[in-house]
Formats: structure tokens, sequence, C-alpha cells
């Protein structure tokens, strides 16, 4: 019987700082491979059809129920452009063309790095899907606000009204602490 290349085996992770390194890691005891823990990174955009944004309604926890924008986590071998697109088509079923990153958000107390587009729907269709309850077209008076699931969600609109027609901007980053009320009880004031 041959033996089980080393890579193989069942890792036996201890805590330590590797060479190099200036924090402590996972590290395993038998091989050396350092377990990287690291932020997650969230795409998503905000896609105009004129003067109106497409929101969804979530179907999935967290804050089922409330709206966002379409937007989820960077899978694998995957462009931030390539996690937008797909995003829009996975929770609205919407084909999109991105114009350009809108903002970026650096989101360290759940170690999230989030990268938005403003974008616009290049197919009037849109629908539901599996992770949507529902998907609409609003009107800035119209959006939901008190309803809005996450506080970056406010940020992106905040910053897509500040551009509304600009083709030349630099992308929004984290709002100063307090700048914005979440839930909000109206649209931003800018």
């Amino acid at each position: 019987m041959s033996e089980k290349p080393d890579y193989l085996h069942a890792p036996n992770f201890i805590k330590r700082r590797p060479d190099g390194d200036l924090l402590e890691r996972s590290v395993c005891g038998r091989c050396g491979f350092v377990d990287y823990q690291n932020p997650k990174v969230v795409v998503g955009s905000a896609v105009l059809q004129g003067n109106k944004i497409l929101m969804c309604r979530r179907a999935i926890e967290p804050r089922k129920g409330y709206w966002t924008l379409p937007a989820g986590y960077l899978e694998l071998y995957e462009t931030t452009e390539e996690g937008a697109r797909r995003e829009a088509l996975e929770e609205a079923c919407a084909k999109i063309e991105l114009e350009r990153v809108l903002a970026v958000f650096s989101l360290a107390h759940i170690s999230q790095i989030q990268v938005l587009y403003r974008a616009k729907l290049i197919d009037p269709r849109i629908a539901a899907g599996p992770e949507s309850e529902e998907v609409a077209l609003l009107e800035w008076d119209e959006i939901p606000w008190k309803e809005i699931a996450f506080p970056s969600v406010v940020w992106t609109l905040a910053a897509l009204k500040r551009t509304w027609r600009q083709d030349d901007f630099a992308p929004a980053t984290n709002p100063p602490e307090g700048a914005f009320a979440f839930p909000p009880n109206g649209p931003p004031r800018l």
C-alpha cells in the first residue's frame, strides 16, 4: 500500500505567527500551511433605467423582506465586473451594462469589502430571482427608505444621486461616522 501524499493529511491547526508575518494565524503544525482568514468581497450595482432605480426585496436572511440593490458575494475566479453582472441576473433576471465603479466601502466590523457599480438596464424585462421576493424599478421618491436592508445600500443610493448626471467622478467611500441615519426616515440629505 502506498503512502498518502503529505498534503492529504488532516490539518492540525495551531495559532502562531508565521515567519515574515506580523499577525497570528492558523498554521498547520504538520505541513506549515497558513489558513489565511481574509475579508469577503461583495459586488453589486445601482442599475438605472431612465430615472428609475432597480431595487430587490430580499427573499433570504439576513434582512428578509427588506429592499436592497442587486449584490452578493464574489465567487472564486470571477472579476468584480462579472460578479456584479451575475448578481443582477440572479436576483432580478436583469441584463445590465456596467458604466463605472460607483462606490467602494470597507466594512471592517463584518470583514467585507464592497464594490458597487453604476449600471444601466439593457433589457427592460426584469423578474424576481430565487433570492428576491420581488423586484421593481423605482423613482427616487418611491424608494421605501424605512425598509432598506443595509446602511451600505443607503450610502450607494446617495452616491448614485450625487453622480446622477455625471460621466466622470471618483468612487464614493465610507461616509463619515453618523453621516446617514439607519434605518433612514427618508432619502439621505446630500
